[in-house]
């Protein structure tokens, strides 16, 4: 995979294979979080339904680690975004990008 490139960008802009990966490693992180934020919202919901003291003091707890949690997915996505933006603007500034750029311009017949 390493030296691969993606043209599935639409302006027919190329990504390297190293940048692929780094994406899907991001997404794997942020879908983990995500399910740990799942089962965190399980246990706030049935923890508050319980109404019983103990639980519900575990709740505060639970709710700033879910806060934390949900500040980290925006901070992957942040970064996410910026390398995305990097990638392109590299792509579209090499030689080769504006000729790639013309190519995805032809009409595709079916």
């Amino acid at each position: 995979m390493d030296g691969d490139t993606y043209s599935g960008l639409g302006s027919g802009a190329q990504m390297d294979g190293k940048v692929v990966q780094a994406f899907q490693k991001s997404f794997v992180q942020v879908q983990s979080i995500l399910d740990r934020n799942r089962l965190l919202i399980n246990e706030i919901n049935k923890n508050h339904e319980s109404k019983l003291p103990d639980n519900l003091n575990r709740n505060v707890g639970l709710i700033r680690e879910l806060n934390s949690n949900i500040r980290h997915v925006v901070e992957l996505y942040a970064d996410l975004s910026a390398a995305f933006a990097r990638s392109v603007q590299a792509s579209s500034s090499s030689p080769s990008a504006e000729a790639d750029s013309i190519g995805s311009r032809k009409r595709v017949r079916d």
